[in-house]
């Protein structure tokens, strides 16, 4: 049998014909915190009871998520009510360190997860960041900046080191973060100290045990109720900046209009080290997935629920940790890209697979690419087994009922789940080629695991076209 019949037979006919024959085919001329939204039935559910009964457990899965949103609100707010306590005081105590009230963002990130991981709170500083210069910490790296602090810049002369580059006979000044994160860390402990002798805390409220780590960021865990929430404080430099241009990509493809150059307005710098920078992409990624909600579709709710499998199913047995929410909000953003039609995100299993399939490529290839940075590699550098985590992932793509429950202990048994080769060989196509990051490319493998249901003659004799240049690559199988 030749590789892509079994593709072939679950395109549409004129499809499925255009690709047996290799010929390519003719040219085609701030809210609220979120809602659930009512998944609707898929298409597919309707064919059979069997299928309905599938789309039912779809749907109670995610209720069951959704219905524990209201509580995970409560605990955020009352865990941030002590935070923003702390930081009023460090605020009463030095100026330059502002207070952010507006939480949105960060609750918005918090009701969504499944997982623990720790909630970023940027600490404004009150300098003119326009003015401030940005230069690379070494020749080359973009990856690290020094922002250079010019004599009209004043108030921060205990904040600066001395640079090596001499102009005109003067020195260079740095903004040193490693300076700013000590006195934010000494302001934080005064506050806790100050707070707890005014019974403003009580005991058990606060852990400021990490706070002892030599890291970038100064971690608190505080009680929210029964629940405690990790919160990674951060002083932030903010500066305005030219709208982002995606190299290669249609602006907003996918998002509402001006949702990119909205949340790209304006640039961000966190402590890489304690003489570096770096450009921090956490809230404008957020603004983006706020944008998302605007959306019709069940798009967040595909996020949710691929979030509650990740941190019940798709974790290592040794406690290891597995896909980030980070991970996953990316696999989102550039499913929204890929998937512009409103057709891609009808009812909850299918919006569910137009993440599978990008999610599965990037574990194929070892490669997230950062969505408005895309050289960057969000695999790279993590504490991944991305060979143990990839066929999780596939198992639940293959068989979805089977991971559809609730439960304590180890995670669901894949044992039995034969993997689909022609699935495996389309997702091992080389990564360099642009093709195989394209609409037409994922397509391709919704149809293979036969969750396609698209109308548009367009996008049909795309993939077409791609299907033959696939057929050449892939060698034929006996």
């Amino acid at each position: 049998m030749a590789w892509g019949d079994g593709v072939a037979r679950s395109l549409p006919p004129q499809l499925s014909a255009a690709r047996l024959s290799l010929r390519p085919a003719p040219a085609a001329s701030p809210p609220s915190i979120p809602r659930r939204r009512a998944p609707t039935r898929s298409r597919r559910s309707c064919a059979a009871p069997a299928m309905a009964a599938g789309g039912s457990r779809w749907r109670s899965y995610l209720g069951v998520i959704v219905s524990r949103q209201g509580q995970r609100v409560q605990h955020f707010q009352q865990a941030e009510d002590i935070l923003l306590t702390l930081l009023e005081h460090v605020h009463g105590a030095e100026p330059r360190f502002l207070v952010d009230y507006c939480r949105n963002l960060e609750a918005f990130e918090f009701t969504l997860r499944a997982s623990e991981d720790a909630v970023t709170v940027e600490v404004p500083l009150h300098l003119d960041g326009d003015a401030l210069r940005v230069r690379p910490c070494q020749p080359g790296d973009p990856g690290t900046c020094h922002l250079e602090v010019p004599s009209v810049v004043t108030g921060v002369e205990d904040w600066t080191s001395a640079g090596e580059t001499e102009r005109g006979g003067g020195t260079v000044r740095h903004l040193a973060p490693g300076k700013v994160l000590q006195r934010l860390k000494e302001l934080l402990v005064s506050a806790i100290v100050h707070c707890q002798r005014r019974s403003l805390l009580q005991p058990g409220d606060l852990s400021a045990e990490n706070l002892q780590e030599d890291a970038m960021e100064l971690s608190l865990l505080v009680r929210g109720g029964w629940k405690t929430v990790r919160f990674d404080i951060v002083p932030v430099v903010r500066r305005q900046q030219e709208p982002l241009r995606l190299q290669g990509r249609q602006r907003d493809r996918g998002f509402p209009e001006g949702s990119l150059q909205k949340a790209t307005a304006e640039a961000h710098f966190v402590p890489a080290s304690p003489r570096c920078w770096r450009s921090s992409a956490h809230l404008p990624v957020l603004k983006l997935l706020w944008a998302v909600d605007t959306l019709q579709g069940p798009r967040l709710d595909s996020l949710r629920l691929l979030e509650q499998l990740s941190s019940q199913d798709w974790r290592e047995e040794d406690g290891r940790a597995g896909l980030s929410f980070d991970h996953l909000k990316t696999v989102l953003l550039w499913s929204t890209e890929l998937f512009p039609s409103p057709e891609d995100w009808q009812d909850l299993e299918g919006s569910v697979y137009r993440l599978l399939v990008v999610l599965l490529r990037c574990l194929a290839t070892r490669r997230l690419p950062h969505f408005l940075r895309p050289e960057e590699n969000l695999f790279h550098g993590e504490p991944l087994d991305l060979a143990s985590l990839y066929p999780k992932v596939e198992a639940f793509a293959q068989d979805p009922p089977r991971f559809l429950r609730f439960h304590f202990g180890l995670p669901a048994s894949a044992k039995g789940l034969q993997a689909d080769p022609e699935v495996r060989a389309l997702l091992r196509l080389p990564a360099e080629d642009g093709a195989y990051w394209d609409t037409a490319y994922f397509d391709i493998l919704l149809s293979q695991l036969q969750v396609y249901r698209i109308q548009d003659d367009a996008r049909r004799s795309a993939m077409s076209q791609l299907l033959a240049k696939v057929q050449r690559e892939i060698p034929t199988r006996s």
